[in-house]
């Protein structure tokens, strides 16, 4: 084993990109383990927690870019280290071509006056420093970094309010705005339906499915997560839905968010009933009668939402593919798996995809666990061992902190994916993979010889493994959605058309007897 170390002083690349770079890193020949990160606190636990901590990184700061690389043989240390090296060169190459480099907020505002939005994504220590100078400077903010306490972003979000600015965020990971996706978003086309959302990957397969059924997106506003908290009180989304309403562009307005607090429900129905336009709300767990009585649209599921957006933006119902649960395929694989084969294992890079077939799975089985159960009962004692019926969220702060999301890095997935297909009481694996902007360039072929593996590792044990998988992306995206649903088919993976439809398969596939609807 051999281990390069290298410090770049006073050389800043954001989180974005820097998990972008670590990832493509990670795929270098001979590279057992790559790390590109600022000397932040939070980077150097990581580091000291897989056992790569030396003098020199301990002395880095925050404003430093620290390269580790570890590889097998000696003799492959240097080339590896070149090829990251040929990485970052890249980047600034692509950078300087392409972009203007101003050193502060201020001196780009007043290089580029005619700009009115930023996008900050840096170190949460500096995050509310610069989303303020933004806003002082009268542009509209998203904010993609995280760690930012509650108490930062309602100050944010109050001046936000007060200048008549949107403040998308913290932890704010999706938003396509003037037809342009920004951080993790899909290529959809332009339309009449405005989203405001308070969930990621939840309003990037709004926006998929209504891409699908024919329809098109004016605006998709994001609020971060915890928007709809107590604490903020759902600023983000209450200002949201007002300028959607303002915007003539905008004919229908879908709301999407996990389940809100129920104070904060109460506000963002009251200022549905006050909205002229038509209003889909699909909060997940949601309270279909208070949604109705306050003249919204109530959607149970992603698809639903969807669906409802498109038929109240004038798309005629008879030119849209629903695509139906296939009964015959859930008959045929109940079939195939033994009576010990009881239990589904979701494992999901989005925390909305996930909690929806978690959600869909709870209407008709009682033991379902995950990292992000409401009901504590069910939280997972240790989310490295599952338990029953099992979702787990790897875009979690829990498998997140200090590493990139798994849209971007699956690796952590895959690992669990290989624990999971070994236990003989699993007979259902189900799996997100999500295409776009910011996203995996092969979500897909990365995963693959893993379900290899794991279809012969079970094959030869003479159990049959169910595994499916959900691509959120459209024909715009890049890669080509159809050749990632064909790798997954040709792997013998089942292939779900919505992640509506991919909840529901792996209910219906484990479901026996009377419990079967």
């Amino acid at each position: 084993m051999s281990i390069k170390v290298v410090i770049k002083r006073n050389t800043y690349f954001d989180s974005v990109s820097l998990m972008s770079l670590s990832t493509k890193a990670n795929q270098i020949e001979g590279v057992e383990q790559a790390i590109i990160g600022m000397g932040t606190e939070m980077n150097k636990g990581v580091i000291r927690n897989v056992g790569l901590m030396t003098p020199e990184v301990e002395e880095a700061t925050a404003g430093d870019l620290m390269i580790i690389v570890k590889t097998a043989n000696a003799d492959q240390i240097e080339s590896a280290y070149l090829a990251v090296e040929e990485l970052l060169t890249n980047k600034d190459k692509a950078q300087a071509k392409s972009d203007i480099k101003y050193a502060t907020i201020d001196s780009a505002a007043q290089g580029i006056p005619d700009a009115n939005f930023a996008v900050i994504s840096v170190n949460g220590a500096f995050a509310v420093r610069e989303a303020r100078k933004a806003l002082e400077n009268d542009l509209h903010v998203m904010l993609f970094s995280d760690n930012v306490s509650v108490e930062d972003e309602v100050e944010l979000k109050t001046l936000a309010h007060e200048k008549g600015l949107l403040m998308m965020g913290p932890d704010c990971g999706t938003a396509i705005i003037g037809n342009t996706g920004l951080c993790f978003a899909n290529a959809v086309r332009k339309g009449n339906i405005g989203i405001v959302a308070a969930s990621g990957t939840g309003s990037q397969e709004v926006s998929v499915r209504i891409h699908d059924f024919g329809g098109g997106i004016t605006q998709l506003i994001g609020t971060g997560g915890r928007d709809l908290s107590k604490e903020v009180g759902g600023m983000m989304m209450l200002d949201g839905i007002k300028a959607l309403e303002a915007d003539e562009a905008t004919k229908v307005i879908v709301l999407v968010s996990k389940p809100p607090e129920a104070s904060v429900e109460k506000k963002v129905l009251a200022q549905i009933k006050e909205c002229s336009k038509p209003v889909v709300v699909y909060f997940i767990g949601g309270n279909e009668e208070a949604v109705v009585a306050a003249g919204g649209q109530f959607a149970k599921t992603s698809k639903e939402a969807a669906l409802k957006a498109v038929l109240l933006a004038g798309i005629d119902e008879a030119g849209i593919n629903k695509r139906a649960l296939n009964i015959p395929l859930v008959e045929a694989v109940r079939a195939k798996l033994a009576p010990e084969q009881k239990y589904i294992r979701g494992l999901f890079c989005g925390g909305t995809l996930c909690d929806e077939s978690m959600y869909l799975a709870m209407e008709k089985l009682d033991n379902i666990y995950s990292n992000i159960q409401k009901n504590p009962d069910f939280l997972l004692k240790d989310i490295n061992v599952s338990q029953e019926h099992t979702f787990i969220d790897f875009g979690d702060d829990d498998f997140t902190n200090g590493k990139p999301h798994p849209m971007i890095d699956p690796s952590s997935r895959i690992e669990r994916f290989l624990q999971e297909a070994k236990d003989p009481t699993v007979g259902v694996i189900v799996m997100d993979f999500v295409l776009g902007f910011g996203s995996h360039e092969d979500p897909v072929g990365v995963m693959l010889p893993a379900i290899i593996e794991a279809k012969q590792f079970a094959e030869k044990e003479g159990r049959h493994l169910e595994i499916i998988g959900y691509v959120l992306g459209t024909d715009l995206d890049t890669p080509n959605i159809d050749e990632q649903v064909e790798k997954l088919v040709d792997a013998g993976v089942t292939h779900a058309s919505s992640s509506t439809n991919a909840g529901l398969l792996a209910r219906e596939m484990v479901l026996k007897g009377e419990n079967h609807e």
